[in-house]
């Protein structure tokens, strides 16, 4: 029966993805070989090259592609538990005996070539919250089933971030996207979406803008969140009954006798006295929501001081305040931004051609090979040349989500959307920090950036996702 199954897998697989894979791994082989390239060099195919080494993890990685679409689906079904258990043992290994590179300490060593295990943790996940989310009596919005996909995904995030190694845990925070697929209530999405707006926000405003702030968070939350249409019209029309009656008081009644922060303050605490009136009047208990959403946010910022100084490391911290704009430091920790930029900008149009990058061949810009890789392609292949490796990743996401909507199994569905879901993060923060739009974060560009680690683990993890798409196949070509 195996090979009856396996029979013909060739015509089931979707080649279409097959082929832009193999496009994005030789546009970042070119590319590596364009960061890492000498002219002075005596031997071009010698080992010790980065072009070189990453030719070997290619061969290696397409050898586990292989073994992958052979194995049957069902594997990834049953290892699903056990792979999640061995990569945390991995991580605890790691963080106990692993080498430390670039302060985290995330890596085994073995001779020449090291190991990190956050890369293959991201396999396991997805295939354990696949498992979990796809258990009969799973329901997203049952206490019980949402904390048992929360402790999926925190416990590996933790111990990544124990090993310092923010970047990589931070990638988790990704499947949230897939949690919203799979039916998550939109609204549990707003305490992060609060959490990470408030912590910027601490920098970058006064105490009393601040306060302003959470006031207009906590009753436009209320107004929403309240099915009901009348409540969004008396919080806004309570919004605007204040800002009339405190602009004639302010310029009829008493000129000058308020500050405009005082102003915006008393507007801002008169809308959230009509909107808790109506809340009282239409329902008690929906006065819990804003009272309590207020009473949250204080709380969460009396924490930022703390959080900024005690859990965060100093280049965290510096890489922050750098985004933000509030410090500047181009020799420091703007450098490798700063001059990321530059290369970009110099490509123009159609870029300096292959291996004529000055920025990168003469080492202006450090980790042009692996998390400022895209700065390469900027450089020498220029707008088109970027355009193009960005358009080949949009349309292998987009087809591994295509292939999640086609499957007949949530297992299969939710993996599947799951590496979408990593792979998109990637590509977003990777790209965004080139380019200055997002903190450096230390994220490779999935199948272009140098390392063994990152190619062979975003290889399985795609390869999976067609493997599970082509025994779909089988069943529902008429689909394609």
């Amino acid at each position: 029966m195996t090979a009856n199954r396996n029979t013909g897998l060739s015509e089931r697989v979707d080649l279409w993805t097959i082929l832009l894979y193999v496009l994005i791994v030789l546009a970042g082989a070119l590319s590596i070989t364009a960061a890492s390239y000498k002219e002075n060099t005596v031997n071009v195919f010698a080992f010790s090259h980065f072009y070189m080494k990453q030719l070997m993890w290619i061969g290696i990685a397409w050898v586990a592609a292989l073994v992958v679409l052979l194995l049957d689906k069902r594997v990834y079904h049953m290892l699903a538990y056990p792979a999640y258990a061995a990569g945390l043992c991995m991580l605890l290994a790691a963080l106990a005996f692993g080498k430390e590179v670039n302060g985290a300490k995330a890596w085994f060593e073995f001779g020449s070539f090291r190991l990190q295990p956050a890369e293959f943790v991201k396999i396991a996940t997805a295939l354990a919250l696949a498992r979990v989310m796809s258990t009969y009596t799973f329901s997203i919005n049952r206490p019980r089933d949402l904390f048992r996909v929360g402790m999926v995904i925190c416990a590996p995030l933790m111990i990544i971030i124990l090993q310092n190694d923010t970047g990589s845990g931070i990638v988790l925070c990704s499947f949230l996207f897939v949690l919203y697929r799979e039916g998550l209530n939109k609204w549990l999405c707003i305490p992060v979406v609060l959490v990470a707006t408030l912590f910027i926000a601490s920098f970058m405003l006064s105490p009393m803008l601040l306060l302003v702030l959470m006031i207009l968070l906590c009753t436009c939350a209320e107004a929403m969140m309240n099915g009901a249409w009348r409540s969004r019209i008396v919080y806004l029309a309570a919004l605007a009954l204040a800002t009339v009656l405190l602009c004639i008081s302010m310029h009829f009644i008493a000129p000058g006798a308020m500050t405009p922060y005082a102003a915006l303050l008393t507007v801002t605490l008169l809308s959230l006295v009509g909107v808790v009136a109506y809340a009282c009047r239409a329902n008690l208990r929906n006065i819990f929501i804003p009272v309590g959403l207020f009473v949250g946010t204080l709380l969460f910022l009396s924490t930022t001081d703390y959080i900024f100084e005690s859990v965060l490391r100093p280049h965290q911290r510096d890489r922050i305040l750098s985004f933000l704009g509030i410090i500047s430091d181009p020799r420091g920790i703007d450098y490798n931004v700063n001059q990321s930029k530059i290369a970009i900008g110099s490509g123009g149009l159609l870029g300096k051609g292959f291996l004529q990058g000055t920025q990168i061949k003469y080492g202006f810009v450090p980790e042009r090979h692996t998390d400022f890789i895209f700065c390469t392609i900027g450089e020498d292949w220029g707008f088109v040349g970027a355009m193009t490796v960005l358009l080949l990743l949009c349309l292998l996401i987009l087809r591994l989500m295509r292939m999640g909507e086609l499957q007949q199994e949530p297992f299969g569905r939710i993996y599947c959307y799951c590496v979408a879901s990593i792979l998109l993060f990637h590509v977003l923060v990777n790209v965004g920090m080139t380019i200055g739009l997002m903190p450096v974060m230390g994220i490779p560009l999935p199948y272009i950036s140098y390392g063994g680690s990152s190619l062979i683990a975003f290889t399985i993890m795609l390869f999976i996702a067609v493997r599970l798409d082509a025994s779909m196949r089988r069943f529902s070509l008429k689909n394609y």
